[in-house]
């Protein structure tokens, strides 16, 4: 309970920190990204939604809004596809155009086990938007960061990349589909993302951390298959056993915001505390190679 005590105590005393401040969160309209989202508007951020379903953005607005109550920050919604690198493109294009800063870009949409598909371009759904739709948002956006230096690019990845491995040989799962290694997979390349752009960004006054939320009562999960007659036995382990949106949302919204964490970078956490990863989440040589590749798949390899 400690590290959820201190995680609640965040909220209350991160006071104007983010007034002033425009923040990128993807994924907004539902889970930890619209809890997130309420809780930036409360600390007087413009938000920036960024959003594949926009009528269920447009909800989720008004809902925050309407707890955030009056005198709050400023809430913005945008449609980015995250399986489509033209609207990520296009996205960019258009925040480029009309932000004159982002402050913060929180990597926060993910897709979970879903059944074999393909993104526009071909990629492997879970690979497509969890990595490589975000791998390149980030890049698009790295000039406007650090213009807008102190800034800060927050990643959200997942336990369960301590099952997956980075398969070189067929990293777009094109001879063998396992959606939960894909899932684990995708979330390890999360970290090694990071690990490799902070690398890269020593010295620009951009920091990128990762984290992990843990199990986060959302949507994420559906496409899982659970028994009809096990359903509300798992409804309520969850209400036991899983954290809230909110609850969830306390790391990123740490990461975002906190005074505690300015120029750190390239590192994980989880419960608003440095997380200590596996070595094949730490592998520089590995980090590397899936930076070149995934440079090439998305267009941007010189």
């Amino acid at each position: 309970m400690k590290n959820k005590k201190k995680a609640v105590k965040l909220l209350r005393y991160s006071g104007e920190n983010m007034r002033g401040k425009t923040v990128i969160v993807t994924g907004a309209n539902s889970g930890i990204g619209k809890a997130l989202a309420g809780e930036l508007l409360k600390l007087r951020a413009r938000v920036i939604m960024a959003c594949r379903d926009l009528r269920s953005a447009e909800e989720a607005a008004q809902d925050i809004k309407k707890q955030a109550g009056p005198e709050n920050g400023e809430v913005v919604i945008k449609h980015l596809d995250l399986a489509s690198l033209r609207s990520i493109r296009n996205f960019c294009e258009e925040v480029t155009q009309e932000e004159s800063q982002v402050d913060v870009l929180i990597n926060n949409a993910g897709i979970y086990q879903c059944p074999y598909t393909k993104t526009d371009e071909g990629f492997e759904m879970q690979l497509g938007v969890n990595h490589l739709g975000h791998f390149l948002l980030t890049h698009l956006l790295l000039d406007l960061l650090k213009a807008s230096a102190p800034s800060r690019i927050v990643v959200v990845s997942s336990k369960l990349y301590k099952y997956g491995h980075i398969n070189f040989d067929d990293l777009n799962s094109e001879n063998n589909y396992n959606k939960a290694f894909c899932y684990s997979q995708s979330k390890l390349a999360n970290l090694l993302f990071t690990l490799e752009l902070a690398h890269r960004l020593e010295g620009t006054g951009v920091t990128v951390n990762a984290l992990t939320p843990g199990i986060v009562r959302t949507r994420l999960g559906r496409h899982i298959q659970i028994p009809l007659l096990a359903k509300p036995l798992f409804y309520l382990a969850s209400l036991v056993f899983f954290k809230s949106p909110l609850e969830g949302a306390q790391t990123p919204l740490y990461l975002a915001c906190s005074p505690e964490v300015e120029g750190v970078s390239g590192k994980c956490f989880a419960n608003c505390e440095e997380e200590e990863l596996l070595p094949k989440a730490t592998d520089e040589e590995a980090a590397k190679k899936l930076w070149d590749i995934s440079r090439r798949m998305v267009g941007l390899a010189d």
